[in-house]
C-alpha cells in the first residue's frame, strides 16, 4: 500500500524528530513504496525530455565527437596521462612530475578544445542539464508550496525528542 505521507528513516528503527521537535513515524526503506501512478508520470517525463531538441542536439553532437578519430585520441591521452598523475602522486610521490603531466594535460585540453564539435558538445550537454536541472527545480519548488506538515500527529508511547 502508497503512504501519503512523507515519512524520514533514522536508520535505527527509531523514531525520527521533526524541526519542530515532535516524533515522526519512521519506516524501514524497504516499506516505503513510491506509488504506481508517481512512476508513471516520472517515466513520462524521461520520455519527454529524451525525446526534446536538447536531447537530440546532444546525441548528434555526441555521436560527432565519438566518430572522430583524433578527438577520440586526444581523450585516450588525456585520460592516459590523468592516470599517470595518480601514479605520480600516490605511489612515486613526485610532485615535480605531476606538474609536469598536468602541463602536458592542458596543453592536450586545449587542443580538444580546439575543435568546434567539441565545443558544440559541451553546449548541447550543458543545455541539456539546464533542462534537467529546471524540470527538478519545478518539482521542488511545487511540492515545497503544496505540502503541509501534520503538526498534530500523536507521539508514540515511551518516545520523546527531548531523549
Amino acid at each position: 500500500m502508497a503512504h501519503s505521507h512523507l515519512y524520514r528513516h533514522d536508520g535505527h528503527g527509531g523514531h525520527a524528530c521533526s524541526p519542530e521537535g515532535k516524533p515522526m513515524k519512521s519506516y524501514d526503506i524497504k516499506d516505503l513504496l513510491v506509488r504506481e501512478d508517481i512512476m508513471a508520470k516520472a517515466k513520462e517525463v524521461a520520455e519527454l525530455l529524451s525525446s526534446s531538441e536538447e536531447a537530440d542536439l546532444y546525441r548528434k553532437a555526441e555521436k560527432r565527437v565519438n566518430e572522430h578519430q583524433e578527438i577520440q585520441q586526444l581523450i585516450a591521452q588525456i585520460k592516459k596521462k590523468q592516470k599517470e598523475i595518480v601514479a605520480f602522486e600516490t605511489t612515486f610521490k613526485n610532485a615535480d612530475m605531476v606538474k609536469k603531466i598536468e602541463a602536458e594535460i592542458d596543453e592536450l585540453q586545449n587542443k580538444l578544445d580546439d575543435y568546434p564539435i567539441v565545443t558544440q558538445f559541451r553546449q548541447t550537454q550543458a543545455d541539456l542539464n539546464y533542462t534537467l536541472q529546471l524540470v527538478f527545480n519545478i518539482i521542488r519548488d511545487t511540492l515545497s508550496e503544496n505540502i503541509a506538515l501534520d503538526d498534530t500527529a500523536p507521539a508514540a508511547a515511551g518516545s520523546s525528542c527531548s531523549d
